[in-house]
């Protein structure tokens, strides 16, 4: 069981490894000029299932923030298993819990096996943890240490030249590692988490259990 405040430390060591980033307060605002206000629109189907989700962010998911309006996630590009280039338009279909981590962010490597864990209970057709590896030194790094720590559920997704996550700090999704957030099946953001979580608790399967609608 990992440490509360050891994981609290290294959450703040993340979070200032990431202090250019802006704190993003204003991600579930929408003001008339917003540009997403279409992407909104979009997504109003996604409302019902938010709505069900806020009740279910307590205990282990209880920071857990559930849009009020759910839009498109930011535009952004990553390597899938085979290197080859994807985005997260190519899950639209299922939902996803996209993960950002790294090799030197404490609580990101406490909660991979949880995220292991959820990928094989919950994982198919309908639902995958889609986790980022945003380290840029040593490439080989984090997939020798997913080996070494007996991660096998877990498809290996990576951006070694740091560009993803530029972008979410700029959209405010990140302040600090791990971000987390929840993309349902039309491609739509319902829920987003910056900072760590035990994602294989009872409360965070039944979040996500509710997010796929099997609850």
């Amino acid at each position: 069981m990992s440490n509360p405040s050891k994981s609290r430390a290294g959450w703040i060591l993340g979070l200032a490894a990431l202090a250019a980033a802006g704190a993003g307060a204003a991600w579930y605002g929408l003001s008339p000029r917003d540009p997403l206000a279409a992407g909104v629109a979009e997504c109003r189907a996604s409302k019902p299932t938010a709505e069900r989700l806020k009740p279910l962010a307590k205990g282990e998911v209880a920071a857990v923030g559930v849009s009020n309006a759910p839009k498109p996630p930011p535009v952004i590009a990553f390597t899938g298993p085979e290197g080859q280039r994807m985005s997260l338009s190519d899950f639209k279909g299922r939902t996803i819990l996209v993960n950002l981590w790294a090799t030197w962010c404490v609580p990101c490597r406490e909660e991979m096996p949880a995220l292991d864990r959820i990928q094989a209970e919950l994982g198919g057709p309908d639902f995958q943890v889609v986790a980022i590896n945003v380290d840029t030194r040593n490439p080989e790094k984090p997939k020798a240490w997913l080996q070494e720590t007996g991660i096998r559920n877990l498809a290996y997704h990576a951006d070694p030249e740091g560009k993803l996550l530029q972008v979410l700090q700029k959209s405010g999704h990140v302040v600090g590692l791990p971000t987390t957030f929840v993309v349902d099946a039309s491609g739509c953001e319902i829920a987003l988490l910056k900072g760590p979580a035990q994602w294989a608790s009872p409360d965070a399967v039944t979040f996500m259990k509710t997010a796929l609608g099997r609850s």
